[in-house]
């Protein structure tokens, strides 16, 4: 793509309705790359799409499916599912009269989101990297549940809950990334400092954290990439 060969790209993590902070890191000639989880929680879920739904349109930038995107998805199919009170707000944000015809504008943006994108050395998921998205082409988000999809959404589980209500996750995953891929992911929030957090795995590949909390009281993070 131009874009990305003259100006590079920016890999933006988890949005979470944060507009603000979407809208200051998408002021950028280079390609955005966002991994997922746009909406819930955050203040303006629905002109975070929006403003999404506009990079795509004037082929700016590419969101990959996050696990809240799906359940939006699920939900706007009309499935049978949890709706916990983040997806309900932003349900309501995007049906209001203002946002005339945006359910149906972000239900097929969400139908068409690929679950990774991989860009020379480099790989864009979402949840965690699964050895198959190295040969396979981005399975259907809102398809039936894979073992790559699976991997790509959630990243890897102990099948354990923690005190805090979520799935205890593990990071086994790492150390299958082969030596020379970098591997770009959001869901997990591991930062100490504030900065995205960089972990090399046994093979030598290597798997950046972009979640630092945005729309849950942290902050947006974004990294720019000159040769993917």
């Amino acid at each position: 793509m131009t874009r990305i060969r003259e100006h590079g790209i920016r890999v933006v993590g988890d949005v979470h309705g944060d507009l603000n902070a979407f809208r200051h890191a998408t002021a950028t000639d280079r390609f955005v790359i966002q991994l997922g989880d746009l909406v819930d929680h955050g203040p303006d879920s629905a002109g975070v799409m929006e403003l999404m739904l506009e990079l795509l349109e004037q082929q700016r930038g590419v969101f990959i499916l996050g696990n809240h995107d799906r359940k939006l998805g699920r939900a706007l199919e009309g499935r049978r599912l949890r709706r916990d009170p983040p997806l309900e707000e932003t349900l309501r944000q995007i049906s209001l009269p203002e946002y005339e015809g945006l359910p149906e504008r972000v239900y097929t943006a969400i139908d068409q989101a690929p679950t990774w994108l991989r860009i020379g050395r480099s790989l864009f998921v979402h949840g965690g990297f699964h050895t198959a998205m190295l040969s396979l082409s981005p399975v259907p988000g809102l398809g039936e549940m894979s073992a790559p999809l699976s991997r790509a959404l959630f990243g890897e589980t102990t099948g354990r809950m923690q005190p805090d209500g979520y799935p205890e996750r593990r990071l086994t995953w790492i150390n299958r990334i082969p030596e020379g891929v970098t591997v770009y992911v959001g869901h997990d929030r591991r930062s100490t400092d504030g900065r995205p957090w960089r972990r090399t795995g046994r093979l030598g590949g290597t798997a950046v954290f972009t979640d630092l909390g945005a729309g849950k009281g942290g902050h947006l993070a974004w990294i720019d990439l000159n040769e993917p």
